[in-house]
């Protein structure tokens, strides 16, 4: 999956998932044919768009928790394209001397990305496999922007459900808590269909599909499976719930998919 540095220009014929994702957070950085297939997804799924927006709601949500908990430093992996109130804009609106390091192993989000990113000395992306820890944590768009020995927020929101394997997943993200000071954090969404409405499950499971058929599998996990995998962190109030419930003081726009998130700080015995 991996994708080096000097990878070349990617295929701007086809659609890519970073850009739809894009498209549905009414960003700018899509072309007509990620729009098309974006249309289609929403033929299927209606919620799709919802979902987009409060899970980008949460992502900003959380980088301002990890900000009041001491974070000035985040690892966003499997970042796509940061628009739309992304991570470096709501942490460095609240502190501009914060740092952000952006991991994505699609060539179009790191192409997209370099662009948007062009001229900040406090924001990198990194062309990199979330799977391989070694190779993200060494890559010089990370290991030369971040500290390792300071508070880091490892951000991986609506990513780790396409990694297959539950054990594999516990592992990354010990792997990741460990990687950096006391009084990190960690921040993560994820897809389920462990939820009490029916019409998200259904909503889910149309989302599942879409992704089976375009060749990246979505791996549903419920609740108990999210705490065992998430087990190197304590988690801050309310713990593990809806993405539309994390600490949200306005109500969601409309219907969104099963998903689950959770913000927490990294077990001592962690790092």
């Amino acid at each position: 999956m991996s994708v080096p540095e000097s990878a070349d220009e990617p295929d701007l014929s086809l659609p890519s998932s970073a850009r739809i994702y894009d498209f549905l957070l009414g960003g700018g950085h899509n072309f007509a044919v990620d729009r098309q297939l974006a249309e289609r997804i929403l033929q299927v799924v209606p919620a799709a768009r919802d979902t987009a927006v409060a899970n980008r709601a949460f992502l900003g949500r959380a980088v301002r928790a990890c900000l009041d908990r001491g974070c000035r430093q985040f690892l966003d992996l499997g970042s796509g394209i940061p628009t739309v109130e992304a991570v470096h804009e709501t942490a460095q609106r609240y502190d501009p001397s914060a740092r952000v390091a952006y991991v994505d192993t699609d060539p179009v989000a790191v192409a997209i990305s370099r662009d948007v990113l062009a001229g900040s000395d406090r924001a990198t992306v990194t062309a990199a496999d979330l799977t391989d820890p070694d190779a993200v944590l060494s890559a010089p768009g990370v290991a030369g922007l971040l500290d390792p020995a300071e508070p880091t927020a490892v951000l991986a929101v609506s990513v780790l459900h396409y990694v297959a394997d539950d054990d594999l997943v516990a592992r990354l993200i010990g792997r990741y808590c460990s990687a950096f000071g006391p009084g990190s954090m960690m921040a993560l969404s994820h897809g389920s269909t462990d939820v009490d409405d029916p019409a998200a499950v259904a909503g889910t499971v149309g989302m599942q599909q879409l992704a089976r058929d375009s060749g990246h599998p979505l791996v549903l996990r419920d609740r108990g499976v999210l705490r065992r995998v998430t087990a190197a962190v304590d988690p801050l109030e309310p713990g593990l719930v809806d993405i539309s419930r994390w600490r949200c003081d306005e109500p969601v726009p409309g219907p969104v998919l099963g998903m689950y998130a959770l913000v927490g700080a990294v077990r001592a015995q962690s790092r």
